[in-house]
């Protein structure tokens, strides 16, 4: 094929007017060593997603899920950016993509440089108390849990992309859980459990972005969930062209002008060849 009708030149040609908003999914991260929830790195729960009723509702629920968590919080803390959000970061700084919507809960956007970043789920490097609504960093809540736990060291199965990581029933039963260190309310990671609602002023932020672009990429995400596939809806309700770069079909493909069924770390590297260089960095 030629450069003109190559998948990624055609992409080339769509980015390089810039106005990019970027909405990106699990898949994006796969490359950080993070597994995706129905990609080709999956894996099948081994228990059933935490609500927010129950986690509110149930000290057994809590216990179990921070168990859980606080075993995941390791392997997310050390999870890196990759060359895919590197790549949605020089984006930005050659003044072609305007903002993400990311509904990754990792933060790696963020470390990868990326300045205009709206986290639809919220985010696992913070723990929000669920009566005075302070907010703390998940680095701070990990001491205090540690300190709690001497000696606690479980062997941790499966991590999934919210760092929920299966356990053993000993090392769950055994786990001591600690509370709001200024007023001694419930704490919650500052993410979005099923059953809880997306603020609105975020969702508000997300179709600002929406209207705001020439174009929608969607980078790693299957749109299963209405939470993302809205912004796609609206896009094409607004004639905004959606471009989609992922592994394996997603619910908006018919949606799309175009769609790229690729590794994202190297579709994206490959992008930002066919792109002019952009301003030299100072």
């Amino acid at each position: 094929m030629t450069r003109s009708t190559t998948p990624l030149a055609l992409l080339a040609d769509l980015v390089a007017d810039g106005g990019v908003t970027v909405l990106s999914g699990a898949g994006l991260s796969t490359e950080s060593g993070i597994p995706d929830y129905r990609g080709a790195t999956g894996r099948a729960r081994r228990a059933e997603p935490m609500t927010y009723q129950r986690f509110t509702g149930s000290a057994e629920a809590r216990t179990r899920y921070w168990a859980r968590s606080h075993a995941g919080w390791r392997h997310i803390a050390r999870a890196r950016p990759n060359a895919g959000h590197r790549a949605v970061a020089e984006l930005e700084r050659r003044g072609l993509a305007g903002g993400v919507i990311t509904q990754n809960v990792d933060g790696l956007h963020q470390a990868a440089g990326s300045a205009r970043v709206v986290e639809l789920h919220g985010s696992l490097d913070r723990v929000v108390c669920l009566s005075c609504r302070a907010r703390t960093p998940r680095d701070a809540l990990d001491a205090r849990l540690r300190a709690a736990n001497p000696g606690w060291d479980a062997v941790t199965g499966q991590i999934n992309p919210d760092g929920d990581a299966a356990l053993p029933e000993d090392a769950v039963a055994g786990f001591a859980i600690v509370d709001c260190a200024a007023c001694g309310g419930l704490l919650k990671p500052d993410v979005i459990f099923f059953g809880e609602n997306v603020p609105a002023p975020r969702v508000a932020d997300c179709f600002g972005l929406v209207t705001d672009a020439a174009l929608l990429l969607v980078l790693g995400s299957s749109l299963t969930v209405q939470s993302g596939h809205r912004f796609v809806e609206r896009a094409a309700a607004l004639g905004t062209p959606v471009a989609i770069v992922n592994q394996g079909p997603t619910r908006a493909d018919p949606l799309a002008v175009l769609t790229l069924d690729a590794p994202l770390g190297p579709a994206l590297t490959t992008l930002l060849d066919l792109l002019p260089p952009g301003p030299a960095l100072p």
